[in-house]
């Protein structure tokens, strides 16, 4: 009997282990928003029928952190990605203050975006940064295919051009030297510029340090025109090209996976082979 409580002692203490890393990893997932895509085919059906198989196939997820100072254009580019236009709470993204996930279907391809506050600059303090970051990464678990750095083209704004060079040391900092393959700078608001302006002329001025953060990630630079009152095929495009671009990396360089989710995997295999050696001692006594 002596034996039999003290192994009902034990599986209490490693359940009450596991709801504790169960909701801590809870607590990381943030604010989850699932838009559906209104031109797919819908999952409900009658009642005491079987759901009719779907002839679209469905692409796996295309994982997405999407970072960069407030005044890029992230949620902007992110509202063109999955093709809907979220009105913004609270003013700039600056006053957002944890990480966002939406979830979309695309052209037959699921699309995962994780949007985050102003993880590069001062604002938040360093243990919300530091948290942010890794909450991101949690979000995009297991591991985003790509960072977009989202960035206002040099010379289309009014005020003091967003220094690209700082930015990119900034998030390799945050998620790690490694990540420098799955770095894609987006430089938005092109709308603003003169007309002709090209990628290889700003390059030329290197405005921004432009030059030196695309050495640093060794991506070419997206340049787009994230302006919502565009007309919606000519979004949708930017959306088409944009992803085609992202599936390109995806499938030459696979996802990124950060020292989070190496220790999430071990952890869980870990409590994994304690749980079952304690099961099978259990049954053991039982025969």
């Amino acid at each position: 009997m002596g034996t039999l409580r003290s192994l009902q002692y034990l599986l209490k203490w490693l359940s009450r282990i596991w709801r504790f890393i169960v909701a801590s990893f809870s607590k990381l997932s943030g604010f989850t928003v699932i838009i559906q895509n209104n031109s797919g085919a819908s999952s409900d059906s009658p009642p005491g029928t079987e759901p009719s198989p779907s002839p679209i196939s469905i692409e796996p997820g295309l994982r997405l952190i999407l970072t960069g100072p407030p005044g890029g254009g992230r949620t902007s580019l992110a509202d063109a990605l999955v093709g809907c236009s979220l009105p913004q709470v609270g003013g700039s993204l600056g006053a957002v203050m944890e990480c966002t996930k939406r979830r979309v279907v695309v052209d037959r391809r699921e699309l995962i975006i994780i949007d985050t506050p102003d993880l590069l600059g001062p604002s938040l303090g360093d243990s919300k940064r530091a948290l942010e970051t890794l909450r991101s990464l949690q979000l995009a678990s297991p591991g985003p295919h790509a960072f977009l750095l989202v960035l206002q083209t040099p010379g289309s704004g009014d005020g003091v051009d967003q220094d690209a060079a700082s930015a990119t040391k900034a998030l390799l900092e945050l998620v790690g030297e490694n990540a420098t393959g799955h770095i894609l700078i987006v430089l938005t608001h092109a709308d603003c510029l003169g007309p002709g302006s090209t990628l290889a002329q700003l390059l030329e001025d290197d405005a921004g340090g432009l030059r030196t953060a695309l050495y640093l990630c060794g991506q070419r630079a997206e340049l787009v025109d994230n302006n919502p009152d565009k007309p919606v095929e000519e979004r949708r495009e930017l959306a088409r090209g944009l992803l085609e671009r992202l599936a390109e990396m995806r499938a030459l360089r696979g996802h990124y996976t950060h020292e989070l989710q190496k220790r999430e995997d071990q952890v869980r295999e870990e409590l994994l082979m304690d749980m079952a050696s304690v099961l099978a001692r259990k049954l053991g006594q039982e025969y």
